[in-house]
């Protein structure tokens, strides 16, 4: 019998959310790349967009404030996605995705401590 193997869902990102109408927003991600469910985005200050977030930069986007809840694919154009803005909500650690410069211990903490600040927890085990 063959093994069905599922995609990671938003339910295996987002833990508790207060109230979906006040968590949650739809935003525009930068074209680019397919984002996977539980991405970490961070805002580019001049367009309002979102990338994911990098451990460097100065365009705003360095600084985590969004986790993105389903997969979206902006390969070819700026695509809508709707993500976990602000909390209370938790989120779980291990089904969080970092863009390859957040490649540490460090610079996850400093991701998950910039997601808190938007009362957005990450818990491990949830």
């Amino acid at each position: 019998m063959p093994v069905l193997t599922e995609p990671p869902s938003m339910g295996d990102v987002l833990k508790y959310e207060v109230n979906p109408n006040y968590t949650r927003e739809v935003i525009t991600v930068l074209a680019g790349m397919p984002y996977p469910v539980g991405a970490v985005l961070g805002r580019i200050t001049a367009s309002g967009k979102y990338k994911l977030a990098t451990s460097g930069g100065t365009d705003g986007a360095q600084t985590a404030s969004a986790v993105l809840l389903y997969a979206v694919d902006a390969t070819l154009a700026d695509a809508t996605g709707i993500v976990v803005a602000r909390g209370p909500a938790i989120v779980s650690r291990a089904g969080l995705a970092y863009d390859a410069t957040v490649d540490d211990a460090a610079k996850i903490t400093t991701k998950i401590s910039q997601l808190a600040a938007a009362g957005i927890i990450a818990r491990d085990g949830v």
